[in-house]
């Protein structure tokens, strides 16, 4: 197979608009062939007299989808190298952004068809762009063709830079939304953590403030999707969603009242309340894929740190077992659970039968805990300064001492 190689006594990109068209027009004979290369090859040279850059780059992906099955990957990734590098000739940020959208269609267009290829297209048109709503643009394309083509585990790593990348595109509302749904949707197909898919989960369901309904009816679906996710991870204690407007609509919505109230007694409420709403509504858990047993398991854990919240650090073992509804020899090991998980801090005291609590998570952290906080650094500092005025006035009363214990000598 031919090899395309720049030389230096081409342009780069001449060399490829060669290339492509003589791969194009290989089956029609030299002489239907060289006349219609020519014509290309001439053409590509107007525009790059012209400065017709955007014009240059639709001409020479004309054939980019058949030269993807004829040409090697090292072809297609030199070909796209240079194609790509004309978003770098002009001056308008406006026209490199219909640039990048020109190449990205093309390139995403048979996202099946060596996809790792595609995606590493896509990454190199992305570090040549300046502008950042065309990085943003570009990023976007790359997240639809690694799901589209079976490669997410390409673009996972990228996720860690999320935050960096908010800053640098300065991205509206409506760009956030998609950005945050399609990266928690593709964490979710990866099998990655679930905490991960759920945080962004959440970053989407943020965006929505006090909107008109409409607006935020748009994630009933998602809102939905975050409570199930919630209560279902085994290992997921917090969150702030009972706050959220998109979360609060399913209070009022016939069809989601009870995915509500579910989420409402996994925040609030304890063991029994759980049981009361599980033997009216078992099915509905069933709907969703929620176990029964791990349910209850959750909601041992959430309801200790509750009484470890409400009991002033002092929780005595019979509290536990009826909160809990366990057997006596089964404390310990649910507050063993609950230290492992890193909800409680605590000693054991067996003697008087009582778990002494020093640290607690707390399940929602709104305003009254906002309040909490604010209390107990006032209480800290007051307590600090106490012990600085302390020391203070024993360093003046040792000094005194020395002072009068000199005089005496004298």
């Amino acid at each position: 197979m031919t090899t395309l190689v720049p030389t230096s006594e081409e342009d780069p990109a001449l060399s490829v608009v060669r290339f492509t068209s003589e791969i194009s027009w290989a089956d029609a004979g030299p002489e239907v062939a060289e006349p219609q290369v020519n014509r290309l090859c001439l053409e590509a040279q107007e525009c790059m007299i012209d400065g017709r850059w955007l014009d240059l780059a639709s001409l020479m992906l004309t054939s980019a989808d058949l030269i993807f099955s004829k040409a090697s990957e090292k072809d297609l990734e030199c070909i796209f190298t240079v194609i790509c590098n004309l978003v770098k000739k002009t001056d308008s940020l406006d026209e490199a952004l219909e640039m990048a959208k020109l190449i990205a269609t093309k390139v995403t267009q048979q996202p099946t068809d060596k996809p790792a290829l595609r995606l590493k297209i896509m990454f190199n048109l992305y570090n040549l762009l300046e502008n950042p709503f065309s990085r943003f643009f570009v990023y976007m394309k790359a997240l639809n063709l690694a799901v589209n083509g079976k490669v997410i585990e390409h673009v996972v790593p990228s996720f860690k830079k999320i935050d960096s990348f908010l800053k640098e595109w300065n991205l509206g509302v409506q760009d956030q939304r998609e950005l945050f749904l399609s990266v928690s949707n593709i964490l979710k197909e990866s099998k990655s953590s679930a905490k991960d898919s759920f945080k962004f989960l959440t970053k989407y369901l943020a965006t929505f403030s006090d909107e008109d309904a409409q607006t935020v009816a748009e994630a009933k679906e998602e809102a939905v999707r975050a409570v199930i996710e919630f209560v279902k991870t085994p290992d997921m204690f917090q969150c702030d969603l009972l706050d959220m407007p998109a979360v609060a609509q399913l209070e009022k919505d016939a069809k989601y009242e009870l995915v509500y109230e579910l989420l409402k007694i996994f925040l609030t409420q304890k063991l029994d309340a759980y049981l009361e709403f599980h033997s009216a509504n078992s099915s509905l858990l069933k709907n969703y894929g929620l176990l029964h047993e791990d349910c209850v398991a959750k909601m041992r854990l959430m309801s200790l740190v509750d009484l470890g919240s409400s009991e002033s650090g002092h929780i005595p073992y019979d509290v536990i077992k009826c909160t809990l509804q366990i057997a006596d020899d089964e404390v310990e090991g649910w507050v063993v659970k609950a230290i492992t998980a890193k909800l409680l801090d605590c000693k054991i005291d067996q003697m008087n039968q009582i778990i002494i609590v020093s640290r607690c998570t707390e399940r929602v952290f709104g305003l009254n805990q906002w309040q909490s906080l604010r209390t107990k650094l006032a209480t800290w500092r007051g307590n600090i300064a106490n012990v600085i005025s302390t020391i203070q006035a024993s360093k003046v009363g040792d000094d005194g001492a020395q002072l009068m214990q000199g005089l005496a000598i004298r």
